[in-house]
């Protein structure tokens, strides 16, 4: 066996939990360079957000070694977000993965769950934009402070961009004295519009930030365009469970795949002895995601520091980064990330199955 050979068998008893297959046969190892007293290669992931991506590294570093009996080991980590065949469609040309966030009912934190996670995957190295599609109650821009309007040219929109992350919303073309009081075609008008006459270019991820219920919006957003598959987000309480259920439902019955739950304001911690308080109870959202057997995606605490930066325009993600707070959105983002690689690639094994 060349040395090459004996490296790459070595690097295939390293397996990805997620993809459940080891990183050769995934086509993860790029650029393989087997010098004298060197070893270079480049593990290229589905997504820059995986969440074991340091764990794989240690473990490819550590098989070659073993092989080879050479320290000097260079692994260079890149990733390579698969598309749920959403690239070749007519509209948001360059969008490899559609992932709308969606609530039975308002007042979940809804609003401050998509723009987290969307600034968790940018944060990551995705290239990542979020459309707040909640016409009734946009509140997007506050939370990320975006005042100035998106530039329009030749009936063509661009998106706002702020931390490397591109956003649209209604709330832009809003005054804050005015409502918006619209019948369903008017809704179905504005969605088309978003999708079709905002220049999103090329990304990796598009988190759309539904408005609660299971509405109008909802049923043309399912209808217009294929949808790599939603997030719904719930608190602990039976009240809120009994309506993501709903969610659930209106999803499965418009044929979208529901990615994973999470919950929200799943306890209160306080801050001075750290004692954690159920106080909307326990477990809610765990078990509706094994009801549906759905992946249960994390859970997020109800804290000051959420509250504030999302009122300040500053969310968390970005102002605490280190914080516990962060790094729960972070881990629900990375499981997020997880879930479309493992649909991605369940898709091209079907597509190459049915071509045969």
């Amino acid at each position: 066996m060349t040395k090459e050979e004996v490296v790459l068998k070595a690097l295939s008893t390293v397996m990805d939990p997620d993809l459940n297959k080891d990183i050769v046969s995934l086509g993860f190892i790029k650029d393989l360079k087997c010098e004298e007293n060197k070893i270079s290669f480049s593990i290229q992931l589905t997504t820059p957000a995986c969440p074991v991506k340091d764990k794989l590294k240690q473990q490819a570093h550590d098989a070659v070694v073993s092989c080879t009996g050479i320290n000097d080991v260079e692994i260079n980590m890149t990733a390579q977000v698969r598309s749920f065949g959403l690239e070749d469609k007519t509209l948001l040309t360059g969008v490899k993965n559609i992932i709308p966030v969606a609530s039975g009912k308002g007042g979940v934190g809804k609003s401050t769950v998509s723009a987290n996670l969307a600034l968790a995957l940018a944060k990551k190295g995705a290239r990542v934009g979020l459309l707040d599609a909640d016409i009734y109650g946009p509140s997007i821009p506050k939370m990320l402070n975006l005042t100035q309007p998106p530039m329009v040219s030749q009936n063509t929109i661009f998106p706002v961009i702020k931390h490397g992350l591109k956003t649209m919303s209604m709330g832009f073309f809003l005054k804050d004295d005015q409502a918006v009081i619209w019948r369903g075609p008017m809704l179905g008008k504005m969605v088309d519009q978003f999708l079709n006459d905002v220049d999103w270019g090329g990304l990796d991820y598009l988190v759309i930030d539904l408005p609660p219920g299971t509405g109008d919006i909802q049923l043309s957003l399912c209808q217009a365009i294929p949808l790599t598959g939603a997030v719904i987000v719930t608190t602990p309480q039976d009240v809120a469970i009994n309506v993501a259920r709903k969610a659930i439902l209106m999803f499965n019955k418009l044929k979208t795949p529901v990615l994973g739950v999470v919950e929200n304001m799943s306890y209160y911690e306080c801050s001075k002895c750290g004692e954690r308080d159920r106080i909307f109870g326990q477990g809610g959202g765990e078990k509706t995601s094994k009801e549906f057997d759905l992946p249960f995606l994390g859970e997020i605490p109800l804290t000051s520091p959420i509250r504030q930066s999302s009122d300040d325009g500053n969310p968390v993600v970005i102002s605490a980064p280190e914080s516990s707070e962060a790094k729960a959105f972070i881990s629900i983002a990375e499981n997020l990330a997880a879930q479309i690689s493992i649909k991605a690639m369940q898709k091209e094994e079907t597509d190459i199955k049915v071509s045969f």
